[in-house]
């Protein structure tokens, strides 16, 4: 019996104190997770590679999204390629294994999954800032959004996730595992009077503003529809390329439309969930609240997929290993 007892434990030496294996159903749920993650880093990989391959020959053509948006959108891939690549599997570790890396590593792992979720929040904002400006006020999309102005602030959106994140787990990181009640478990603790301050920041502020703005961007999407289809009589050559321009803009606003539906959808149980007062973040609701969260970032790329041409031709360029030919980059994915 005695043996017995040992073997269930992640750290048999330490008995009294180790905390207990899973279960074997757990191995099932390990594989399905596994093989999520493995799907987000594909996905967003390829993303990332197209983006950052066909760069060049986005710049000329003008019916496809601007560089700036490519940029944003580059963005917002590498941090889900992130959530693939380390939240995932550590969300795996967490919940149906041993956490065998150490309480510094746990809390290490808390600090990264807030960055890269902070930042995919912040990614978000800016599209609908993006796109805001490119429907409402078009003759000053250029010169509003350039693409170093797009980089400042890709990059200050990085940078303050990181910074203001540290302020949060910093008590963690300090002491890591107190809040742990046996070896083997990594918990995710916040503060109810944090946390809720938190969720205002992180979440409810930067939803209020992108509901606002695409509120406005669809408005003004319906009318300008409208008035193009009013027109479409009296067309000339310079008029019909000026449709096709805000047709290509209209098109751009409701993919990102889409991706903002999708990411409300994801994001918005996990918060619910802490907003409910869920603090310890262990428990299975919140677990499966955090696993659609990060399956946002699974479905972006299949967004991309479903509803830029240009994309599902990048990729099959990728995945054909026809970029590693010389000018590979001025190809005409559009």
């Amino acid at each position: 019996m005695e043996l017995q007892v040992e073997v269930d434990l992640c750290f048999p030496l330490l008995s009294n104190a180790s905390c207990r294996k899973p279960k074997s159903e757990a191995v099932v749920l390990r594989f399905l997770l596994f093989s999520f993650s493995v799907m987000t880093v594909a996905l967003n990989l390829l993303v990332i590679i197209a983006v950052s391959h066909f760069r060049q020959e986005q710049l000329l053509c003008k019916q496809q999204l601007h560089t700036p948006t490519n940029i944003l959108l580059l963005s917002l891939a590498v941090s889900d390629f992130l959530v693939g690549l380390l939240l995932m599997p550590g969300e795996i570790l967490r919940n149906t294994a041993c956490w065998l890396l150490g309480d510094l590593m746990c809390s290490l792992y808390n600090y990264v999954s807030y960055i890269i979720t902070s930042t995919s929040v912040g990614d978000m904002v800016l599209i609908s800032v993006d796109r805001y400006v490119a429907i409402c006020d078009p003759l000053h999309y250029p010169s509003r959004v350039t693409e170093r102005k797009v980089k400042v602030c890709v990059s200050l959106c990085w940078l303050c996730s990181a910074l203001y994140n540290s302020g949060i787990v910093m008590g963690d990181l300090t002491k890591p595992g107190r809040y742990n009640s046996c070896y083997g478990e990594c918990v995710i603790f916040v503060d109810s009077i944090i946390g809720t301050l938190d969720i205002v920041i992180t979440f409810i502020a930067p939803v209020f503003v992108i509901v606002v703005l695409y509120m406005r961007v669809f408005v003004v999407a319906v009318s300008q529809a409208r008035a193009m289809r009013s027109h479409v009589t009296a067309v000339t050559l310079q008029l019909s390329v000026a449709a096709t321009t805000k047709k290509s803009e209209l098109k751009a606003a409701r993919t990102l439309g889409v991706l903002m539906l999708v990411f409300l959808s994801c994001f918005c149980p996990y918060y619910c969930v802490s907003l409910a007062g869920d603090e310890l973040l262990s428990d299975s609701s919140a677990s499966y609240s955090l696993f659609l969260f990060y399956l946002n970032s699974t479905l972006n790329p299949v967004i991309y997929a479903m509803f830029y041409p240009w994309f599902r031709k990048a990729v099959n360029l990728i995945v054909t290993l026809q970029i590693l030919q010389p000018g590979s980059s001025e190809v005409n994915i559009h």
